[in-house]
């Protein structure tokens, strides 16, 4: 989609700085950060939402839980949160996970 950001994004039509990237998934600060780190994890190509028939296979979902890992080790995370936001709730309509570090051990959203 031409005025998706995480697709322009994808395209380096808008800079970011990558801490993951396969030329399936990419990962990258959040601009507004929640946390310490607060990263997206995005597939490369355009998926609307964890419910479009991209995802029905799993596969992308799989991958996109498996660089979260990879992220949570690398940054050496004993705590964190991944957030999916979707349907309404989203901001951004191409599916990405927030990977939020070093949250409190407190209960409550």
């Amino acid at each position: 989609m031409e005025d998706c950001i995480f697709c322009r994004i994808a395209k380096k039509e808008i800079p970011a700085e990558f801490v993951y990237e396969d030329g399936e998934i990419m990962a990258f600060p959040d601009i507004h950060p929640a946390a310490s780190p607060h990263l997206l994890i995005v597939p490369e190509g355009h998926i609307e939402d964890l419910m479009s028939s991209q995802v029905t296979d799993g596969k992308i979902w799989e991958k996109m839980t498996e660089v979260a890992k990879k992220l949570i080790e690398k940054n050496n995370l004993k705590s964190y949160r991944l957030v999916l936001n979707g349907g309404e709730a989203k901001l951004i309509n191409h599916l990405h996970l927030h990977l939020l570090g070093e949250v409190s051990s407190q209960r409550g959203l």
